[in-house]
């Protein structure tokens, strides 16, 4: 498991909202948990499939985790460790953002060099 970058999955809507801002806030879903949820490298394919079947128009940033001193990663209900972030995200910590497509199943196609 790589622990210098995290995955975090929002729509195209949002992240230009997080642009304008200067930081990540987080979703819906964050505010209500208290945290932002990210994924590692190897389980943003499940997430995806998980929480965001047959959404369109969603970007997948690449977040450095060097500067992130509120970054825990914890057990998730199925048993997985997972990345949390306990405050907001300046964007300047986002290293690269990835378009991902949506295939006529629902599924999702991303790109290879993530």
């Amino acid at each position: 498991m790589n622990f210098k970058f995290v995955y975090k999955i929002c729509s195209k809507f949002e992240w230009d909202e997080y642009k304008k801002k200067g930081q990540l806030t987080g979703s819906k879903k964050d505010l209500e948990d208290g945290y932002i949820h990210f994924s590692g490298e190897d389980q943003v394919e499940g997430t995806l499939k998980k929480f965001y079947t047959n959404q369109k128009d969603l970007i997948l940033l690449k977040v450095d985790t060097l500067k992130l001193d509120h970054l825990l990663w914890e057990q998730a209900s199925d048993g997985n460790m997972f990345p949390h972030l306990y405050s907001l995200l300046d964007i300047s910590n986002v290293v690269d953002e990835f378009e991902i497509t949506l295939n006529d199943d629902g599924s999702h196609n991303l790109p290879a060099n993530f």
